[in-house]
């Protein structure tokens, strides 16, 4: 999805809790019809692990004969997935790629060198009403692989493995974690779980990786006995074993992995380890110069001025 730029909320005050290094309230916006609230990058934390990027879309309903219209926009340096609770989009994209995605799977697009893609509501779902809901996220690519040949790759709902006991429920979307192994295919090392907890569950979120970080969806949380509400990013203290006690039934993700192999600069929908890359980009786009058609798409998103 195109990025859309949010005001800024104002900064916390260091959190209490030793388990959390910091704490993000997203940003909002309202997109025309729904709202979106950006968690990164954000002045308290621009990345954890290779995340660049993490927006919560809606809940929302689209009334009949509306949907999300994203047309077609560029990304280079990154791998974006889109991860959905509930509803559909139609990915269309420059390699060939046309994929609905559905709550549950994996849309996996590697922008690389470069990639041109556009997200839609179905024609054939308009006739009703729509849901919409769920996690859009950008990954940067290792700096060495930033220029790589762009791809896509789908993996359905039922590809994904999970386990369940005690109260919880654990996808393991991408990445290892709770004995499992996600099947998505990752230039770097990253972990992204769906965890659900029932009232009075406790999920481990274990300190093998460097950085973590819980997005709270749905529900109220307690860590070390401080309680924490929906819509907040918990950048969790490195290495220590977390115990995430649901105080109602709760719905989060955990995310992180491997700190950057340097720092990354984003502009618009391109990343990249190299200020002078992006501006090729920028200037690519403008002038037409990626060509790179989408299948059944003759609109586009012009460069922002």
């Amino acid at each position: 999805m195109s990025w859309q730029p949010c005001a800024e909320p104002a900064e916390n005050d260091a959190p209490p809790d030793p388990l959390v290094e910091t704490v993000v309230v997203p940003r909002t916006s309202d997109l025309g019809g729904f709202t979106v609230r950006r968690a990164l990058p954000s002045v308290r934390r621009r990345t954890v692990g290779g995340f660049v990027f993490l927006d919560q879309m809606g809940p929302t309903i689209f009334d009949a004969g509306k949907g999300i219209d994203v047309r077609p926009h560029p990304h280079i340096g990154l791998a974006t997935f889109t991860y959905l609770l509930d509803g559909a989009i139609l990915h269309r994209d420059s390699v060939g790629s046309i994929q609905p995605i559905t709550p549950g799977a994996v849309n996996w697009m590697t922008g690389g060198r470069g990639i041109v893609h556009s997200e839609r509501t179905a024609p054939e779902l308009r006739t009703a009403a729509q849901p919409l809901y769920g996690l859009q996220l950008w990954v940067a690519l290792p700096a060495a692989q930033e220029e790589t040949d762009p791809g896509f790759a789908h993996y359905a709902a039922d590809a994904i493995p999970s386990v369940e006991g005690d109260g919880v429920t654990a996808r393991v979307v991408v990445g290892d974690g709770f004995g499992l192994r996600s099947p998505v295919a990752t230039m770097s090392d990253l972990f992204f779980y769906d965890l659900r907890l029932n009232a009075g569950a406790t999920a481990s979120i274990a300190a093998e990786h460097v950085e973590r970080a819980l997005y709270l969806i749905e529900g109220r949380i307690e860590l070390d006995g401080i309680a924490y509400d929906p819509g907040q990013l918990l950048v969790l203290a490195p290495g220590r074993p977390v115990e995430v006690h649901a105080l109602t039934a709760a719905r989060l993700a955990a995310l992180g992995g491997e700190p950057l192999d340097g720092p990354r600069n984003i502009w618009w929908n391109f990343v990249s380890s190299r200020k002078d890359r992006i501006e090729q980009a920028k200037a690519d786009w403008k002038r037409d110069r990626f060509n790179l058609p989408v299948p059944e798409e003759t609109e586009f998103i012009p460069l922002p001025e």
